[in-house]
């Protein structure tokens, strides 16, 4: 989205829908066992380029359904054969029950918990970043071949930086060290997605999906009546005495807050990125077109889908007052910003193009999934031994004691 314009629509809208799901059945499209199946479209063909295969699935899509893919509850559209998908899951240090993306209910109840990523970046170790996150993906993907998953893609690393102790979810980053973030989060994004250590090997197919938050500039809660949601990071509220010329600013966001999504986006490779709350010189990031498609997208070669943090297009209108009206924020009445022509047709296809690629490169539109790439991976590799003492040394590694020694008078 344009800085002047609302309705440039280069990402994917999620609101807060939270949908319960019964089914214990593992979720994919294009069963070729199924004779009233869709395998036949084009969107099936496994041998046509995933971008082509998005394309014609998009091309199939009434309005309303397309409205229906773009909040993190996707709505099932049964006569295409396509199953409901949910984008909400965490998994910060480990598959969590957060999110309503996996359920701890059938043959796997538990996963492994590693430690706090602040911890753990504290053992300066990228590979044991790459092996945690490897193990984290594989735990991912046999939860979804048990059926305990309605979706595969994550919404981490939290890689920003943590320049505030007050922060409370500093904690979930690897510190204040860009360079050192930057480093974790290839190593994360690598290890999760199925990628090797030194990258390149996945030839576009995900084991699970990682989405690198929040992009940019975010790191305040809420001071002295300053909340996260109406925050401008500009260079006067800023802290650490910057600069107060706009010129400065960009220098010193470009140096520190972008390094860690630059290598997110560039080494990782991640399918996706969560613009956050604030603002920065007055432009919501989830609005920031320069941030979004200028930056992300044009200089780094991003290609996967951005997902706004929760609920945080509507405060671009509710809380910041930036949009004057909901449809100008293009919350969730995407069919009236239709109809006001605040936002057109192909601006909403490039987005469902975005989410659906990623959901083919995931493996779920070529039929049953327990019979592709990752289909192997079962409970068995689920709080295994292996993964334990991982998480245990990666505990150890990451500890730091530190002796306060009083000087004796001689």
């Amino acid at each position: 989205m344009g800085p002047q314009n609302l309705c440039c629509f280069s990402f994917t809208i999620f609101t807060v829908l939270v949908l319960l799901v019964d089914s214990t059945q593992t979720p994919f499209s294009c069963d070729s066992s199924n004779p009233s199946s869709t395998n036949t479209f084009p969107f099936c063909k496994t041998t046509l380029p995933i971008s082509q295969r998005a394309n014609d699935l998009v091309s199939r899509l009434t309005l309303d359904e397309k409205i229906s893919q773009l909040v993190n509850s996707a709505q099932p559209i049964p006569r295409l054969g396509i199953p409901g998908y949910q984008w909400w899951s965490e998994a910060l240090h480990g598959i969590a029950y957060a999110g309503p993306g996996i359920r701890f209910n059938g043959s796997i109840e538990r996963a492994t918990s590693f430690p706090q990523v602040i911890l753990s970046a504290a053992s300066f170790d990228a590979n044991q970043w790459y092996r945690i996150s490897q193990a984290i993906g594989k735990e991912a993907r046999a939860l979804y071949n048990a059926g305990q998953f309605t979706g595969m893609t994550f919404w981490a690393p939290n890689i920003n930086i943590f320049r505030d102790p007050r922060w409370g979810r500093g904690q979930e980053t690897p510190g204040e060290d860009p360079l050192l973030t930057g480093k974790y989060a290839v190593s994360y994004v690598r290890g999760l997605q199925g990628d090797s250590f030194e990258g390149g090997k996945t030839n576009g197919q995900l084991q699970a999906s990682a989405c690198c938050k929040h992009f940019t500039a975010y790191d305040l809660e809420n001071w002295k009546g300053t909340s996260r949601y109406v925050f401008d990071a500009r260079s006067n509220h800023l802290r650490f005495s910057l600069p107060q010329n706009l010129a400065d600013l960009l220098i010193i966001t470009s140096d520190t807050y972008q390094p860690p999504f630059k290598s997110c986006v560039e080494e990782g490779r991640a399918s996706g990125i969560m613009c956050a709350y604030n603002r920065v010189n007055g432009v919501p990031n989830c609005a920031d077109f320069n941030f979004l498609s200028q930056t992300a997208r044009g200089q780094w070669g991003f290609d996967g889908y951005i997902a706004s943090d929760c609920d945080a297009v509507s405060i671009i209108h509710d809380a910041q007052g930036y949009a004057k009206t909901p449809e100008d924020a293009v919350a969730a009445v995407l069919r009236a910003a239709v109809d006001q022509k605040k936002i057109t047709i192909p601006e909403i296809d490039i987005a469902l193009h975005n989410l659906f690629s990623v959901r083919m490169r995931l493996g779920l539109f070529n039929g049953d999934p327990t019979g592709q790439q990752f289909g192997n991976i079962g409970p068995d590799q689920v709080c295994s031994q292996e993964n334990q003492m991982l998480a245990l040394d990666a505990a150890r590694d990451g500890i730091v004691l530190l002796k306060n020694s009083v000087l004796q008078p001689k």
